[in-house]
């Protein structure tokens, strides 16, 4: 990774929209400061296409497309994306996996869970599993004591035995069935409904990211930019992004929105 103050100026003018992962990138200890909040509100009044892309779950995200200053939000890894359709004043929900299917694996997740708090002590339901569609969630740190790195990997290995994609972020373990992810779905949300096409147009964006569910986009991206926790969970990456912020969470993903402005 190389310092954010040696993202060239063109490359920075060239930038079309901002993608993010929410959780330690656009908030610090759990909260959404000011600065990052007000960071999306500037990128988004410059014309950027703004759109966080989360392992959180369908319920916060009905809430960022509704209130949030963003034009769509990616959620669960990928199994949807939202967005708010201002014009007919509704919420937009696209699924990549169709309603009855979710529910019957629904079941299956539920049995998984509870092996895994069954053979992983102190490792916890997280507490967002309420408002998911399609996938679990295993806490390791956010509320329960923060776990090792030995029972995440375990946590990790029980969900693939499972048939589950299993990825972990800075405070959960997400598994699901399925092959989509961050990125897959965030192509599908660019294509139709923006009219990208992100595999011609992949420099003409940014992902910022800190954590191992996002690597597929610090692959993809050539801007991919990471907050300056990244490097508290670079041990569990094969991927890193290109360039780093000098500062963790909301500052540094307001010190990456200052840089693409600054270049407009």
């Amino acid at each position: 990774m190389i310092p954010l103050a040696e993202f060239p100026l063109e490359a920075r003018r060239a930038i079309r929209g901002v993608l993010a992962d929410i959780d330690d990138t656009l908030t610090t200890h759990g909260r959404l400061h000011a600065v990052a909040y007000a960071a999306l509100e500037r990128l988004r009044a410059a014309g950027l296409l703004v759109i966080p892309v989360t392992g959180r779950p369908a319920g916060w995200c009905d809430h960022i497309a509704r209130m949030w200053p963003v034009d769509a939000v990616v959620g669960e890894n990928g199994a949807f994306w939202f967005r708010h359709d201002a014009s007919a004043g509704r919420l937009v929900k696209r699924y990549v996996i169709g309603d009855a299917e979710r529910a019957r694996r629904a079941d299956r997740l539920d049995a998984i869970a509870r092996r895994i708090l069954a053979e992983v002590p102190g490792s916890g339901i997280a507490s967002d599993q309420p408002y998911r569609e399609a996938d679990l969630a295993i806490d390791f740190c956010e509320d329960v004591p923060r776990l090792p790195r030995e029972a995440i990997a375990r946590i990790v290995a029980i969900m693939e035995s499972e048939g589950l994609t299993a990825k972990v972020s800075s405070i959960h373990v997400n598994g699901w069935f399925g092959g989509y992810d961050k990125l897959s779905t965030s192509r599908l949300a660019l294509a139709e409904d923006f009219g990208v096409d992100l595999d011609r147009d992949r420099e003409r964006f940014v992902f910022a990211g800190d954590s191992p569910n996002d690597q597929p986009m610090f692959a993809f991206f050539p801007n991919a930019v990471g907050v300056a926790n990244v490097r508290e969970m670079a041990d569990l990456m094969s991927v890193l992004p290109r360039f780093v912020t000098p500062s963790a969470g909301s500052a540094g993903f307001a010190e990456l929105a200052d840089a693409i402005l600054a270049a407009r």
